[in-house]
């Protein structure tokens, strides 16, 4: 019997390499979620201490809309309103309550991180189930994670993190689905969906678009009559949240589509964009994808955005791949199609600084696709084993630039764009003149909730459009309620303005500060006497 000494190398070398893959595989999981956790919280602390975290003027407001839910002269769950969908408040009221988890912004911010690390797990599960090795999903999920745009945003209260987790997982779910056909794996996708359609109109076209993939998927396979019922028990829970916010409006405006034809909705902001010629995506697709895909770039880097397209090719040509496969993971570029169609039908607005004018506005848009770019990418490089290490090498080299040159659009729209507001001057001026005074501030939330949040005053301070009587009482005779009146003189979108102005006691006041975003008027002080400083009227539902 002859030893075959070469044989029994490669037979050990072969056993080492799997035990090793096995110990890596196991552990792995672990140290990427410790991983994610870390860099999260550390992401958040950095910008909470450099003062980038609270920048965006909606992340002000969407952290106010959650504390007048618990705080105010009308608190409960009609100060959730009907400019943006509810579910990012509803998850800040068990926290938004404690004064350091709103000003902090960590109660909004939570969200995000939670979304982030979830994001990074499911890009791991996804990359798995397309069968990439874990030098593939690690790759897939570092693109994600390295991405500054990615890191600023989920330190804020901002709503694309929570978005981008719940479509992910709606997408992950479906693709079981398709592979195992376990409805399970449907209801779950549903789910998400449903929650998604909570939190941005994303979620809607995602709902559409879903739905479309699901008939295709079934009706060859099981016949009319089964995908009609799968698509209606689809459309039952997916479509629920959709309904709910039908509801919601009409008992709350008296008007099931006010949140698309309102005085606060998207319409109406860009009517007035329009009226001011600036709406140029409108009617112009070629426009509308130039604009959207220079969003894209900003954000994820041509780098990235070339291998995400690159690999996203590579998997649907993949005759390994099933077919059934390949026609969900179109889903992954569903925010793509989204945006374009929004941004052409005059729905959406998105300003790149010297492609449309000369600012930033909304450029943070063009970050949902990082986690179908990730997914992508980690599927090229586990398919192009030749290259994947030229692809690594070059991922890194401009992720290092990217780092060191603190290049991040998101914090240049935050920062200098159109999504900030310097409101610092007026909120400055009433938590050093206001704070020790009693007195109500008359305000506008919609067009000053930045004020409300910066001045670090309770909210329980404000007379705003959601206070009901109090705001009715105050517009028609504001020397009874209004101490200090904050508004954009002769500006009449400006709601304050367009009441006060019109009545007698808008003569009793002084203007004693003016500043480029807005005035102050304070009442004379001889009619303080006739001045309500508690809250005295009928308690309101």
């Amino acid at each position: 019997m002859k030893f075959n000494k070469g044989s029994l190398e490669v037979s050990f070398q072969t056993t080492t390499i799997e035990k090793l893959t096995r110990i890596a595989e196991k552990y792995s999981y672990a140290a990427i979620v410790f991983l994610l956790a870390t860099v999260s919280i550390f992401s958040f602390l950095v910008y909470l201490e450099n003062g980038l975290g609270l920048s965006y003027n909606d992340a002000r407001s969407h952290l106010d809309i959650g504390r007048r839910v618990v705080e105010g002269l009308k608190p409960g769950l009609a100060q959730l309103g009907s400019v943006w969908l509810p579910l990012p408040h509803l998850l800040m009221v068990p926290t938004i309550w404690n004064d350091f988890m709103w000003h902090t912004g960590l109660s909004g911010a939570l969200q995000s991180m939670i979304s982030f690390v979830g994001t990074g797990i499911l890009i791991y599960h996804f990359l798995k189930e397309l069968k990439v090795g874990l030098l593939g999903r690690i790759v897939g999920i570092s693109v994600f994670v390295a991405n500054l745009n990615v890191l600023y945003m989920q330190s804020t209260a901002m709503t694309e993190l929570l978005l981008l987790a719940t479509m992910t997982v709606a997408v992950y779910e479906l693709l079981l689905w398709s592979k195992n056909e376990v409805t399970y794996h449907l209801v779950k996708s549903s789910f998400w969906i449903m929650l998604a359609t909570l939190i941005r109109y994303d979620g809607w076209f995602l709902f559409g678009y879903v739905g479309l993939l699901i008939i295709i998927l079934t009706i060859r396979k099981r016949g009319f009559k089964v995908t009609e019922g799968i698509f209606l028990a689809y459309c039952t829970l997916a479509g629920f949240g959709i309904v709910l916010w039908f509801v919601w409006n009409q008992l709350i405006f008296k008007d099931a589509l006010y949140f698309v034809f309102g005085p606060f909705s998207a319409k109406a902001q860009q009517n007035q964009l329009e009226q001011a010629g600036v709406l140029a995506t409108k009617g112009n697709l070629f426009y509308s994808i130039q604009i959207y895909f220079y969003a894209l770039v900003y954000n994820s880097g041509a780098f990235t955005v070339f291998l995400g397209i690159l690999g996203a090719l590579m998997l649907w040509m993949d005759k390994t791949v099933k077919s059934s496969v390949k026609i969900v993971t179109t889903a992954l570029f569903a925010p793509f199609i989204f945006n374009i169609l929004a941004l052409y039908l005059g729905h959406s607005v998105l300003f790149i600084q010297g492609l449309s004018g000369n600012t930033w506005f909304n450029a943070r848009y063009g970050l949902m696709m990082m986690p179908s770019f990730a997914i992508f990418i980690g599927y090229l490089v586990h398919k192009s084993k030749l290259y994947s290490l030229v692809a690594i090498g070059l991922l890194l080299f401009v992720t290092y630039f990217s780092f060191t040159s603190q290049d991040a659009v998101t914090i240049d729209d935050a920062t200098v764009g159109s999504s900030q507001k310097n409101v610092s001057e007026v909120s400055g001026w009433l938590s050093q003149n206001a704070k020790d005074k009693e007195g109500y501030i008359l305000i506008s939330a919609a067009s000053h909730d930045a004020i409300i949040f910066s001045s670090g005053l309770p909210m329980g301070r404000y007379i705003h459009e959601g206070t009901g009587t109090y705001w009715e009482s105050a517009t028609t005779g504001p020397e009874h309620w209004a101490r200090w009146i904050i508004m954009r003189t002769n500006d009449t979108n400006d709601l304050t303005f367009k009441a006060v102005s019109k009545t007698p006691g808008y003569k009793l006041y002084n203007k004693v500060e003016s500043y480029p975003f807005a005035d102050i008027y304070e009442l004379k002080s001889e009619y303080l006497k006739q001045l309500n400083t508690k809250p005295n009227l009928p308690k309101q539902r």
